[in-house]
């Protein structure tokens, strides 16, 4: 689907940065309402908790390979359910809440939202899910499922804004692919939004030099851990697409070394990234975020000037 511009109001109910915010999209009816746990005694008094709704507690994943930990809840009594996760929930530091400013959300598509929203998160593999099952979903007509996901793609717009990035699954936008290649390491990527996205098969360097950031061996015990990285006789090998914040992240981890990203990855010219992007700059380069699908060949270059 084409993207078109559209209008998000972030309106600082207390005045402060970091206190309650109301979120408003151009033409929409919902309304989102998003606060730390410090401040959640302001949230509850809102006269919009009232009725249904959808929400996401959000705190600190147990796993560094992990963007955040989410529970994603629905009810038609939002104060009630909140308070209650607010005494029994310890993880959450910041909850941000879906409903709609004229009660058009019922039972019925707050369980179908919440049952679109776990099954997203589920496939996108970026946060742990505190949920144990989705609730039981209510059959909804043609025309109400029609509207629910409509509600539903305004809700994850407004989730990306306000950092929240549990639902999106890594991009697969056929941007230009790129390189790595060192002692025991064979990986390729692509950039995004949201930084380095290695393929899977990408091979990492098993074992690691002293000197690497302690971030670089917090990150590859956790992804080794997880599943995310397995010992092969070929090296550590990539299982699934998996998002690094960084070029320079996704090349410390798979070259076991303290890396700049933009030196290290490569396209099939032997280009650095670092330079590509001085040329997109200059307009003489090509989109590293979009841009035409990588031939076949790409997919299989190793550069062969590299020890």
């Amino acid at each position: 689907m084409d993207a078109h511009p559209t209008s998000i109001r972030i309106f600082l109910a207390e005045g402060l940065p970091d206190g309650l915010w109301l979120v408003e999209k151009s033409n929409w009816t919902g309304l989102a309402l998003a606060c730390p746990r410090s401040r959640y005694a302001k949230l509850r008094n809102r006269k919009e908790l009232a009725g249904s709704g959808v929400y996401v507690l959000v705190g600190p994943a147990e796993s560094v390979a992990m963007s955040a930990k989410v529970y994603i809840g629905e009810t038609d009594d939002l104060k009630s359910r909140l308070d209650q996760h607010h005494s029994k929930k310890d993880f959450w530091t910041r909850a941000v809440v879906f409903t709609s400013k004229d009660s058009n959300l019922n039972k019925a598509h707050v369980r179908y939202l919440e049952a679109r929203l776990i099954g997203l998160a589920s496939t996108a593999g970026k946060a742990e899910l505190d949920n144990q099952t989705a609730s039981g979903t209510t059959p909804l007509s043609e025309a109400d499922q029609a509207d629910a996901e409509a509600f539903l793609a305004d809700m994850l717009m407004i989730y990306r804004v306000l950092g929240v990035n549990a639902f999106e699954p890594p991009e697969q936008s056929g941007a230009s692919l790129l390189h790595l290649k060192g002692k025991g390491t064979i990986a390729t990527g692509r950039l995004t939004s949201q930084g380095m996205l290695v393929l899977k098969g990408s091979i990492g360097r098993v074992d690691e030099v002293p000197s690497i950031h302690s971030y670089g061996t917090t990150l590859r015990n956790g992804l080794k851990e997880d599943g995310t990285f397995i010992t092969t006789d070929r090296g550590l090998e990539l299982t699934k697409d998996y998002e690094f914040s960084s070029p320079s992240t996704a090349a410390m981890v798979l070259l076991g070394r303290t890396s700049n990203g933009r030196k290290e990855w490569k396209n099939t010219d032997g280009v650095s990234l670092g330079a590509l992007q001085a040329r997109d700059l200059e307009g003489s380069g090509p989109n590293l975020v979009a841009h035409d699908p990588p031939t076949a060949n790409e997919a299989q270059w190793v550069d062969p000037t590299i020890e």
